[in-house]
């Protein structure tokens, strides 16, 4: 059976294999630097679709803009958050996370905001909030949909004005904070259904980042699962030398809707599971055809779709006669332009 080989040195596992050359665990790289110059070396991969998005990172990070981050759960907006606050002139300072979701409602004010001894019954002591803890640094809000219309205005004029009082309190106390806001959700539909204000929404939304989804990235699935195999074997204590190489092509077919929260813990549970020195995965708990989408079908998942079939006609020839170029009508460079925007790679038609 095919496997795709793990070596190891210096704590990062790269992969080698005749089929899956164009996968290392290299991380992006913008231009010809290496991206922990950057800031990125928490993030792993090399699609087009993320380097579109640590672009626009590498610009936005060294101002004050607020930024606001928008991609399904599991995408990683928090590390984007950190590497926009590492990237800034801000990043000796604090980088303060909440998540808005995961906090009561009726705390939330008090989180945020902070407190006086005796604001309320249980408030047995002066408290700061995460905004005053995050003066001079960064503040990330978490799913920021999930703040109530109350809390909403004194939102806004801490963003807008960089001042607020802690509850039980009429001193005004000014700080210094650059914002970064992140949601699952669409703060415009919500705007327009009543439950987000509209003028903290333009205010958050000075620059928008759109996290793509990991099936809109599956090139990087091959460098994510290394990454993980590595890092949590390690954590185990564990020796993994070898995928499977079939098993390499499932993951990176897979729809993985909880995306890489959702393929860290399958790799997680494949590396308990494990128990010589090649990685055994689950093959009952991936979708039975994972080359089938979920989705309805698209323009633009239909053209994938086309490309990715004359590719596997051609045996992976793009040019030539017999190529994918000609079996599609179209030139060399008009294809390759499509399967770089469409996110195509060698994992999806398996030559």
């Amino acid at each position: 059976m095919a496997t795709v080989a793990f070596k190891d040195p210096g704590g990062w596992m790269k992969t080698r294999s005749p089929k899956a050359s164009d996968f290392d665990d290299e991380q992006l790289r913008p231009g010809s630097e290496d991206s922990s110059d950057y800031g990125f070396e928490d993030i792993v991969g090399k699609s087009y679709a993320l380097q579109r998005v640590l672009e626009q990172v590498a610009i936005v990070a060294p101002t004050n803009a607020t930024v606001l981050l928008h991609g399904e759960t599991g995408t990683g907006k928090e590390l984007i958050a950190r590497a926009i606050h590492k990237l800034s002139h801000r990043r000796h300072r604090n980088f303060v996370c909440m998540n808005c979701a995961a906090t009561p409602s009726g705390l939330l004010e008090s989180d945020v905001f902070g407190h006086e001894k005796g604001a309320f019954t249980g408030a047995l002591a002066q408290k700061k909030g995460r905004l005053e803890l995050a003066d001079g640094g960064t503040l990330f809000l978490d799913e920021i949909g999930d703040i109530s219309l109350e809390l909403q205005p004194k939102l806004l004029r801490a963003v807008q004005e960089q001042e607020f009082e802690r509850l039980g309190s009429t001193r005004t106390i000014q700080v210094d904070v650059r914002m970064i806001a992140a949601t699952h959700q669409s703060l415009p539909d919500m705007v327009r259904e009543g439950r987000f204000r509209e003028d903290l929404f333009y205010r958050l939304n000075v620059f928008p980042i759109e996290i793509p989804p990991l099936r809109e990235r599956r090139e990087d699935i091959p460098l994510l699962v290394n990454y993980f195999v590595s890092t949590i074997s390690r954590r185990m204590g564990k020796q993994i030398k070898s995928i499977p190489d079939h098993a390499m092509k499932l993951l990176a077919r897979n729809p993985w809707r909880g995306n890489i929260r959702e393929l860290a813990n399958f790799i997680e549970r494949a590396v308990i599971l494990t128990r010589g020195d090649e990685l055994e995965i689950p093959m009952a708990e991936l979708a039975a055809s994972p080359e089938i989408c979920v989705f309805p079908l698209t323009f633009q998942q239909a053209e994938s779709n086309a490309i990715i079939a004359a590719l596997k006609e051609a045996s992976g020839r793009v040019s030539g006669r017999g190529g994918a170029a000609e079996r599609l009508g179209l030139k060399r460079t008009t294809l390759q332009t499509k399967m770089r925007r469409l996110n195509i790679c060698r994992a999806d038609y398996g030559c």
